[in-house]
């Protein structure tokens, strides 16, 4: 877990979460608490010499222990747990923190990025209910983690990231790894990819001060949004937003959270 100065500087979602008691399983406000922390640690990207075949093999015990964790912490989605059962996700950190990539935490990518807590991924996800063939946006793709989960599901992603460094990594990672479904842009998150609009559903990786009116618009009715929203020194919620077929807002605080916050202008 990291520090709190580091929030001040790296917008990506860290969180680190626990289930909330014994819930009978049927809100998913009285099943989940997060305490949401982010890293501040910069450092240069590299990717270990070894064959991805080799490397899958090595970590898949390490995998298997991770996605159970999830289980453990109450996600259910099978969709969710089998994407994240098969993508190696060693191959989306650093090479000097692959022996710590299946720990349920969050790791340094370089620009004081990080790539987020598998439970956080898994948990956003599932409250997306996304099934294949849907058409998704992600706001911040960094290591390109999330997007893969999303494409292994099926979905058709199409991804955001305002880092051009960032963004040229996880385009090439994700085609190296075979994913011909994501679409991976440099744009400021908070105008969307209106080109590509209308999405069934939107997934924000930092926190807004507000709700960005063009991720509301390109958001398709009877579709779904999941975002951190509040201030970085104050209260944040994780928000899920439904759109219904006549274009009116349905929003409900899933999480309290403590993210970092998103940046505007290309880096």
């Amino acid at each position: 877990m990291q520090g709190t100065p580091s929030r001040t500087h790296n917008r990506r979602a860290k969180v680190v979460a626990k289930p909330r008691g014994r819930g009978s399983g049927r809100g998913r406000s009285g099943r989940y608490r997060a305490l949401a922390l982010a890293s501040v640690v910069l450092y240069s990207y590299g990717l270990a010499g070894q064959g991805v075949g080799s490397a899958f093999a090595q970590y898949g015990s390490q995998r298997a222990e991770m996605v159970d964790l999830i289980v453990a912490y109450g996600v259910q989605d099978s969709a969710t747990l089998a994407a994240m059962r098969s993508i190696p996700r060693h191959e989306f950190v650093p090479a000097q923190y692959r022996t710590r990539a299946y720990r349920d935490s969050p790791l340094p990518i370089g620009y004081g990025q990080t790539i987020s807590q598998p439970y956080i991924v898994a948990f956003m996800t599932e409250i997306l209910q996304t099934k294949p063939g849907m058409k998704v946006l992600e706001v911040g793709t960094g290591s390109g983690y999330q997007a893969a989960v999303l494409a292994r599901i099926g979905c058709e992603v199409y991804t955001v990231e305002i880092f051009e460094a960032l963004a040229d990594r996880a385009r090439w990672r994700l085609r190296s790894l075979g994913f011909r479904n994501v679409t991976v842009r440099r744009a400021d998150g908070h105008f969307g990819w209106e080109e590509e609009a209308p999405f069934d559903a939107i997934i924000v990786t930092a926190a807004a001060g507000y709700i960005p009116p063009a991720l509301i618009e390109q958001l398709k009715p009877g579709g779904r949004m999941v975002i951190p929203v509040g201030s970085v020194y104050g209260v944040q919620n994780l928000i899920l937003i439904d759109k219904d077929e006549a274009g009116e807002l349905r929003t409900r605080n899933v999480l309290p959270v403590a993210f970092v916050p998103m940046l505007k202008g290309l880096r």
